[in-house]
């Protein structure tokens, strides 16, 4: 779900470490490749030779940034760059605190649950536990995400500044992906305002048919939102009709998280 990388070519720059620029810029390209890409295709684009390209990407696989679909052999990133720049408050890093929490949410409702911060324009997922049920929403760590069309994104939208936040609006290209994703900058601010007003936000269905999500924002001591925690379930397991329910225990989540980051 949520499938917006985009392709990107690596530009390397005159550096006085042109193998860390190399290195540097085969990140950048992968970043751009949900799928990973083969050797050959990140030589090219890096302007390295095989045999060069290759030594980087060992290192960078030895170092956790990077790794190989052995059946494939298309290399893809990991989380690893996600985990060094999340949210931290004093020594504690979030996702330190979310994933007990998190685990508690699963286990209660059975449903995959996911923990999101903005980067730009988009939401990246930065943790996640899958559902505990036979049938489950699957979704990888650095996954982006847009702020229109699902409840963490809408999340992160409405926790912006009044300004900021219809600057953003201004930005974004609504794109279509169902019936009853919301295609209008003013449904979009009105959105927001209802998100910003319940403290959570939802979605039935319009990021991806069939897939319901209830969304609530982990706030800093200063009220600033520092990322999203959600739970995305099947439509038929999680009815609009459960979203009230769904929502009170998110935000409890949520704000457990919260108490734990500021402990």
């Amino acid at each position: 779900m949520w499938n917006t990388y985009r392709p990107m070519m690596a530009l390397i720059c005159k550096s006085g470490a042109p193998a860390l620029d190399r290195g540097l810029a085969i990140l950048e390209l992968l970043d751009g490749a949900a799928g990973g890409l083969n050797l050959t295709d990140i030589s090219v684009a890096v302007g390295s030779p095989k045999n060069s390209t290759s030594r980087l990407l060992q290192t960078l696989m030895d170092r956790g940034y990077v790794e190989r679909d052995e059946a494939t052999m298309r290399i893809r990133l990991t989380g690893k760059l996600l985990r060094l720049g999340q949210p931290r408050l004093r020594d504690v890093s979030l996702v330190e605190c979310a994933l007990e929490p998190m685990r508690g949410l699963r286990d209660r409702l059975g449903e995959t649950v996911q923990l999101g911060i903005a980067v730009g324009d988009e939401g990246v997922i930065i943790e996640k536990l899958e559902s505990t049920q036979a049938v489950r929403i699957g979704v990888n760590i650095g996954l982006r995400f847009p702020l229109h069309n699902n409840a963490p994104g809408k999340v992160l939208l409405a926790s912006r500044e009044l300004s900021e936040r219809e600057l953003t609006i201004n930005r974004l290209s609504l794109d279509r992906t169902t019936l009853r994703t919301i295609t209008t900058r003013s449904g979009l601010m009105k959105e927001c305002q209802r998100v910003e007003e319940q403290g959570y936000a939802t979605d039935f269905g319009e990021a991806d048919e069939g897939i319901h999500c209830v969304a609530a924002p982990i706030r800093d001591r200063l009220s600033s939102v520092l990322a999203a925690v959600w739970i995305s379930g099947i439509a038929g397991r999680m009815p609009k009709s459960r979203f009230a329910a769904v929502a009170q225990e998110v935000v409890q989540t949520a704000q457990t998280i919260e108490r734990r980051l500021q402990a």
